[in-house]
Parts: structure tokens; C-alpha cells; sequence
């Protein structure tokens, strides 16, 4: 398990007429967070299977490519990142990495942050949610990343990376003009949504290693709950303020990596038929249950390797080479199992407490199985891991 640095902001919006109009930030606190490689990669693979659109071998290439950037080891430390590769890639390839980091992480810091976890709330993907949750999010304009279901209600998830040369990692002061925008535009989001709740992470790849901007509405019931136990409290930052233009809706801006970025449609109810707000959402939500049984499935009856049993329920799978690039650093093992077997709340709170060395990087989502191992060992038994899952 390794970590990256986090600072966390607390920011209020006041409303007017035209929805959001001003935003004032503050830091609230800073530390490092677990982030595990495992985590990561299993949160992008299980959005790839959902897709319906591609086959082991392009999830395979996709888990490969992104740990060919992205480097890991065992015990506390930091999570690093490969800049030489990183520069000499393509534009697009540096997008794909930092917004695949950006995902992992984001998660990672909602299992610190507000207590998410995949045992006690589900988590889906805005790329998989349009065509489920039809009459409960636009379709165009703004749209988030992932959708957290909590226990208070669902929240919104932005992840946003870049790659960033300055020898301090996280930017002097106040936050950068693309972080305002982008809040600017989650804001008037979440307006139209019924001030549907949300957060956004924005990670920072650099030789300094992975660094995270946490921002967090003051007013979001949802994530009322924060802990900062991990954290160092910071009390004496100097406040963010910025206002919000309102929505310009007489056009749509196509913007690389960024979806569709200026609102178009009219305001939004969240509403099913005779059914209304988080209700609405979280039906929706289970109606995209069924739809993930049958990918895991599919992806279960393509393996053919046994690798052993979890709780009585069988585990295909195979390790895959970890990098593209070079000489292998990592190895991924990703198995899928025959049903759903949950781990309980002490068995992922054991996941995220315990960083020692000697630790599995190793994390199940419902049938997705991932682990992370570094190159230079044996690879680790099928009862090793099982026992590891158990804390």
C-alpha cells in the first residue's frame, strides 16, 4: 500500500437567482492518505467490463500501460510516477494516465475522507450511468466521474489530473484558474441537479510524486461525517474566494478530455416516474446491478485458469505483466470470481489501517479481484492472498 499527499479544502457556495454565484475556499488540512495500486487499477478495469465494449486483452493492455507510468511499492511509500516516460508520451497517453490516477485516487481518499466503501455503498461510473439513469441525469453538459452511494446519500465524484514540473508540488496560495473553472462548472451542476451533492479531487503528477487537491462542499449533508484522523488539521489559511459567470446556454463547448464542458440543458429534476430525488438516484442505481452481474459473467467464463477458492467460490484468472515500457516492474493479478462474496467492515478498515512491508497490495470489489506485486520476488500463493483479503 503507498500513499500520496493530500490537502483538503472546505469550500461554501452562495446562491442567487442564477444558481451558484460565488465560491470561497479554505484548506482545512494536509497528509498522506493509503492509496493502493490494486485499488486502482481494479476501479478502471470493472468500468472497462461494464462498457460492454472490450475484450480481457484490451483491459490487460489498459492496466499495463497505466503501471507503466504510475509506480507502487511495498510498504508507506509514496506512490511515484515515472516523468521521462510520462513527457515523452503523447498528449493523449499523459491524459489516460493522469486521469486513471485521478479515479484511483479519488476513491482511495473517499474511503479515508467520508467512510465510502465498496461494502457499505456502491460505486458507478458516469460513463456506464446515462443510458441506466435516464430521467435522472442530463446527458449533456457538465458530467462527473464516478457516483458514490453513502449511507447520508449519493455524492458525485470529479477526478481531474495534470502533470505538474514546479519543484513544489501542490501550488502556492490559492487554488489554479482550471481548478476554479471546473468547481464553476460543478457548481451550477449540481444546481441544476437539485444541489446534488459532489466533490472533486485534482491530482498533480510530478517528480515530487502524486499529490491531491480535495475539494469538499461545506453545505453537502452527505459528507458531513469527515474524518481527518489521518490528516494534519491546518486552521490558519488565508480563504479562496472567486465568483461564478453564470452559464453561458446558447452554446456547447467541445473540450479534449473534458466531456461536453458549458450546461445546455434547461434545469434538471432528478425524477423517475413517481419518484423523486435520492430516491430516484438510487434506484436507478440498483436498475445498473443486473447489468454488472452479467459483465463479471462474461469476464468469469473467458478465464480458463482456476486459481482457487474464496469463501467456497471459485477464482479464474492469470497475472499480467504490470508495465509496456521496458524492463517489468510490476505484476497484476486479476482474477474474477464465480459469485459476489463480500468482505465486511473490519475487513476493509484492516486494508487501509495496516501499511506495514510485508502487506499484500491486493483489493476485491465484489467478483474483481486485483493484486499488485513488484517484480523482484516470488509471486504470492492463492492461499497468501485469500488470507490477506481476511486481514
Amino acid at each position: 500500500m503507498s500513499t500520496v499527499h493530500a490537502r483538503v479544502w472546505r469550500f461554501t457556495i452562495q446562491k442567487g437567482k442564477a444558481g451558484a454565484e460565488a465560491v470561497e475556499a479554505r484548506e482545512i488540512a494536509q497528509g498522506p492518505i493509503p492509496v493502493s495500486l490494486a485499488a486502482m487499477v481494479n476501479v478502471n478495469a470493472l468500468a472497462c467490463d461494464l462498457r460492454k465494449t472490450v475484450d480481457k486483452s484490451v483491459r490487460d493492455h489498459e492496466i499495463s500501460l497505466l503501471l507503466s507510468y504510475i509506480l507502487g511499492g511495498q510498504g508507506k511509500g509514496p506512490l511515484s510516477v515515472d516523468c521521462s516516460a510520462l513527457d515523452s508520451s503523447a498528449l493523449h497517453i499523459q491524459r489516460f494516465v493522469s486521469e486513471c490516477t485521478g479515479l484511483g485516487v479519488m476513491s482511495a481518499a473517499s474511503e479515508v475522507l467520508f467512510d465510502w466503501s465498496h461494502t457499505t455503498g456502491g460505486l458507478s461510473s458516469f460513463d456506464v450511468l446515462p443510458g441506466k439513469l435516464g430521467g435522472v441525469f442530463a446527458q449533456t453538459g457538465v458530467r462527473p466521474d464516478l457516483l458514490y452511494d453513502l449511507a447520508a446519500g449519493p455524492v458525485a465524484g470529479e477526478a481531474r489530473g495534470r502533470r505538474r514540473r514546479a519543484k513544489q508540488m501542490f501550488p502556492a496560495g490559492k487554488g489554479t484558474t482550471d481548478q476554479r473553472k471546473r468547481l464553476e462548472k460543478l457548481a451550477q451542476w449540481s444546481v441544476a441537479h437539485g444541489d446534488h451533492a459532489y466533490f472533486m479531487s485534482w491530482v498533480w503528477l510530478g517528480p515530487g510524486g502524486v499529490y491531491v487537491d480535495i475539494f469538499l462542499p461545506e453545505q453537502s449533508a452527505a459528507l458531513k461525517g469527515l474524518k481527518t484522523g489521518l490528516l494534519k488539521v491546518t486552521t490558519d489559511q488565508k480563504p479562496w474566494q472567486f465568483h461564478v459567470p453564470r452559464p453561458d446556454r446558447r452554446r456547447e463547448v467541445n473540450m479534449i478530455f473534458d466531456d461536453v464542458d458549458a450546461i445546455t440543458d434547461d434545469d434538471h429534476e432528478m425524477t423517475l416516474p413517481g419518484i423523486t430525488g435520492q430516491g430516484a438516484v438510487r434506484q436507478a442505481i440498483r436498475k445498473v446491478g443486473p447489468a454488472a452481474e452479467e459483465a463479471m459473467s462474461r469476464a468469469f467464463n473467458r478465464e480458463a485458469n482456476q486459481l482457487g477458492t474464496f469463501r467456497g467460490v471459485p477464482v479464474r484468472g492469470r497475472w499480467i505483466r504490470g508495465d509496456v515500457l521496458g524492463e517489468a516492474r510490476h505484476e497484476v493479478l486479476v482474477g474474477v470470481l464465480q459469485g459476489p462474496v463480500e468482505l465486511n467492515r473490519h475487513e476493509q478498515r484492516k486494508r487501509l489501517t495496516n501499511l506495514t512491508g510485508d502487506r499484500l497490495d491486493t483489493f476485491l470489489d465484489g467478483r474483481l479481484l486485483t493484486t499488485v506485486r513488484t517484480i523482484d520476488g516470488p509471486r504470492p500463493s492463492w492461499d497468501r492472498i485469500s488470507a490477506e483479503l481476511l486481514g
